[in-house]
């Protein structure tokens, strides 16, 4: 079945993932920011194709994508991470990673359809069940992917992905705030400060 062979009535909704799908996620994900040390760094990498990434508007989607994230997050993509001939080493590179931001190639402008291909298809499926992982909606910002519907494509015999945004997404979504609290840093504990002339008054030095 294709995009166009859907009932639009099919999209709109809030979200594609059932009740108990949106609770399990809520809770991996505060189990994920439980377990976060103070003061360690948060990485998130933006998938793009080259393509996308080579567009005029780029910076700019980064730097929507970058505000809605949580402050002091280290916004990671291609040219920062395998740049000058860096190889791609995408295997040990993701382990160092807290969750992932998808760029998709939108069907037209202002579609809520967005099109995936091989590379960045296998880039979500190393972390999707990990670390969260969202879709860059354009004007419906960031969306995580367990609320968008998704469709396997193999033109010629490669794996795409499809995902579509549902069409009354709301930003306040349980499982958008339970994403990005996962990808809040945790504040260092404050360091103690002794004085000695408080603590020791008639210390003769």
């Amino acid at each position: 079945m294709t995009t166009d062979d859907l009932d639009t009535s099919d999209l709109d909704v809030e979200t594609f993932a059932t009740p108990a799908q949106r609770r399990r996620f809520a809770a991996a994900m505060e189990r994920t920011a439980a377990v976060r040390e103070p003061g360690s760094p948060v990485r998130v990498y933006v998938s793009a194709a080259p393509r996308t990434a080579n567009s005029p508007k780029w910076e700019s989607w980064l730097a929507q994508i970058t505000e809605e994230l949580p402050a002091e997050v280290e916004v990671l993509h291609y040219r920062s991470v395998f740049g000058d001939d860096r190889p791609y080493e995408w295997d040990r590179f993701v382990e160092q990673l807290d969750g992932l931001v998808i760029v998709g190639k939108q069907k037209r402008a202002g579609s809520r359809v967005n099109l995936l291909g091989p590379v960045a298809r296998l880039e979500l499926r190393s972390l999707i069940a990990q670390k969260p992982v969202l879709l860059y909606g354009h004007n419906l910002g960031l969306i995580p992917v367990i609320d968008c519907k998704s469709q396997v494509l193999r033109p010629e015999g490669t794996p795409r992905l499809k995902l579509i945004a549902p069409k009354r997404w709301k930003k306040d979504s349980v499982t958008l705030r339970s994403a990005l609290a996962a990808l809040t840093p945790a504040e260092a504990a404050p360091v103690e400060e002794t004085h000695d002339h408080l603590t020791r008054p008639f210390h003769s030095r």
